[in-house]
């Protein structure tokens, strides 16, 4: 992955607000709630209702705008687990914004790796109870990043499979041409 972000502008600066609005407020709120509130359910309650909001934004939003991928999971009449993916087609993911794109994957990634820190810090600190809050929304970000990125390779197969029928089908079309001429 890229470190420096594109030149570009971004494409859906909307989109782009709240995908990174929800995961900084969860971890904001987080890390600021101690100065403000001595509950520790008003703390678990609010930090996991938004990094549920983030979970639920990302998935169903910013990943279909941004990087137009799509994923869910399904269990079958067996009890089964089943990852379902969708992508856009080869053309409409190639005119993606590269911007919009880089922000989605950093912040995704980034906001794990805090809240990996955070959970650190509570163990050094002997605050089990707060690595239970931190425990909820980093299953949340993994979540995704396991959804995303299981579906980013399968658009990649998908376009892989693609480009080899449309070259076997070009070749093939070629040899016929070929071969019916004589």
């Amino acid at each position: 992955m890229d470190l420096n972000p594109p030149a570009e502008n971004y494409a859906n600066p909307k989109t782009c607000f709240f995908h990174v609005f929800f995961k900084a407020a969860a971890l904001a709120f987080y890390i600021l709630s101690a100065l403000f509130f001595s509950s520790f359910v008003v703390i678990f309650v609010v930090t996991v209702l938004l990094a549920a909001l983030d979970f639920w934004v990302v998935k169903n939003v910013s990943g279909r705008i941004l990087v137009g991928l799509r994923w869910w999971n399904e269990i079958d009449d067996q009890g089964e687990s089943i990852w379902k993916f969708e992508c856009l087609d080869q053309e409409s993911l190639a005119r993606m914004n590269k911007k919009d794109s880089w922000l989605f994957w950093w912040t995704l990634y980034l906001t794990a790796v805090a809240w990996i820190f955070l959970g650190i810090f509570s163990i050094i600190r002997f605050e089990p109870d707060y690595l239970l809050v931190v425990g909820v929304c980093l299953s949340l970000s993994i979540a995704n990043i396991v959804g995303f990125t299981k579906c980013r390779k399968d658009a990649k197969k998908q376009i892989q499979a693609f480009a080899s029928r449309t070259i076997a089908s070009h070749v093939s079309s070629t040899l016929q041409s070929a071969f019916s001429v004589v």
